[in-house]
């Protein structure tokens, strides 16, 4: 083989480890994000009603944000493991501005979530009530904090703002630290990111709850977290939604290619329609789709929030990046652009229809006795978190062939000193502990959230009995 064939196989699988090392961490993030503020509001539900109920409740979802905490950061080290190896070309280009971002990061977010989730853990019988429960709303800022940083460091790859391009070096610089917190993509993301977790956990409250009712255990117990499940899934479905499509109103401007990707639309339309399906049409060799059932005016209005805007096509916007950037291919894999756009909108809209369903039989008070419902709404816990990963490939692939857009290529980004035969080993030994990983994780999770939660102690044996307690955890 010549170096070219080996160049583009490393490329390959530096695509393909990112891929799987960011996924898999990503499975875990948005359950913490959206679990630890649901554990600080029933456990303040109890500080302020003092119904023991709510303190087995905060003790029960405890345990398994604790677990996926845990397993959480364990797969983010291995993602950063690779970022170090795999793409260190790239790490050069942008570490100035990369590294404010993820240093606020790591010395503000993840010391504060990572401190105060010790102190929630231990500090049981051991802080005063006041300060257990500020530690775990301390948690959530951390977080939330954590993921907004992170965010605003990947929002710069898709919009670069606030640098400047050393004469020298070639590198990226970090002119305006202000302009890169406040980039509107980072706004939209992190909304956008924080909605869909806050749902995401809605529906493992909603499906767990729906479990133990469906097995007869622990009903009165578990009747307010359905109950919560629904008042929290219902608003966050519909805002996850909406804050989704002004999500790519945002990125119509700084991505148009995206755009145009995601709706496989060759050639510019103004006013542009939206198709809801569509067989063919997905390569530039044979642009117009065999068949399409298509929404007029409803692409531009996506795109651009009017109903008669004009939206670009990728012919128009490679003739334009080729005249910017010089020759080359700019258009993403457009079939997996389309479709998982669609995956995106069709299955939190399924979502959205099974919160508004529980809703509505809750208020009928008929929930209990629809056992049809408690199984859907069990294997619905699922659907969030493939939501979660489908958007997560759109919003990298989509970007191709830029690793920061409009500045780096992602095959420029790679590691000059890494061959296949390295990425391939690692590659395997992640699949292989991610594999013991993944079992683990679903055993315990799945263990955790079918036991009956722990009996809530009277106050004065909390002290005698805080080393069980702790080991509860």
């Amino acid at each position: 083989m010549d170096s070219l064939p080996l160049a583009a196989d490393a490329l390959t699988l530096a695509r393909w480890q990112f891929a799987t090392t960011t996924l898999y961490h990503f499975v875990f993030v948005p359950l913490t994000l959206g679990l630890a503020p649901v554990i600080a509001y029933m456990q303040t539900k109890w500080y302020r009603t003092r119904d023991e109920s709510w303190l087995r409740l905060t003790k029960f979802f405890g345990t398994l944000l604790l677990i996926n905490f845990a397993i959480g950061a364990a797969t983010g080290l291995l993602q950063e493991f690779q970022f170090g190896m795999n793409w260190s070309s790239y790490s050069q280009f942008v570490g100035d501005v990369f590294g404010s971002t993820l240093a606020l990061e790591g010395l503000i977010a993840f010391m504060l979530e990572s401190t105060f989730i010790g102190i929630w853990v231990f500090g049981w019988g051991r802080l005063s009530e006041r300060m257990h429960l500020a530690s775990i709303w301390l948690v959530v800022a951390g977080t939330w904090l954590s993921t907004a940083f992170i965010l605003m460091a990947n929002s710069w790859m898709q919009n670069p703002v606030g640098y400047s391009i050393d004469a020298t070096t070639g590198q990226a610089r970090m002119v305006d630290l202000w302009a890169v917190l406040t980039n509107p993509i980072a706004i939209w993301a992190v909304a956008h990111t924080l909605l869909a977790s806050l749902m995401l956990a809605a529906f493992v409250l909603l499906g767990i709850g729906c479990w133990h009712i469906l097995k007869g255990r622990n009903v009165d117990l578990f009747r307010p977290v359905v109950k919560l499940g629904l008042i929290i899934a219902i608003p966050m479905t519909a805002l996850t939604l909406l804050v989704g499509s002004q999500f790519g109103v945002a990125l119509t401007g700084p991505q148009p290619m995206k755009i145009a990707a995601a709706e496989a639309l060759w050639n510019s339309e103004q006013p542009a329609s939206f198709s809801l399906f569509q067989v063919g049409g997905f390569s530039a060799d044979d642009p117009t789709p065999s068949f399409a059932l298509e929404i007029p005016y409803l692409l531009s209005f996506l795109a651009t929030n009017t109903f008669t805007g004009k939206v670009e096509g990728m012919n128009q916007v490679q003739a334009s990046a080729q005249a910017k950037y010089g020759p080359g291919n700019y258009v993403p894999d457009v079939k997996l652009a389309y479709w998982t756009m669609r995956g995106m909108a069709y299955i939190g809209s399924l979502s959205m229809m099974i919160a508004l369903l529980g809703g509505f039989l809750y208020w009928r008070g008929t929930l209990e006795r629809s056992r049809w419902f408690l199984k859907v709404a069990v294997a619905g816990i699922s659907l969030p978190f493939i939501t979660s990963l489908i958007g997560w490939v759109f919003t990298e692939t989509a970007r191709q062939p830029w690793v920061a857009y409009g500045l780096l290529k992602t095959a420029d980004g790679l590691s000059q000193s890494v061959g296949s035969g390295e990425i391939i080993a690692s590659l395997t030994a992640f699949m292989l502990l991610y594999i013991v990983i993944g079992i683990t994780a679903f055993v315990l999770l799945r263990r955790y959230a079918i036991l009956d939660p722990p009996p809530a102690l009277p106050d004065e044996e909390e002290e005698e009995s805080k080393s069980e307690l702790v080991m509860s955890y």
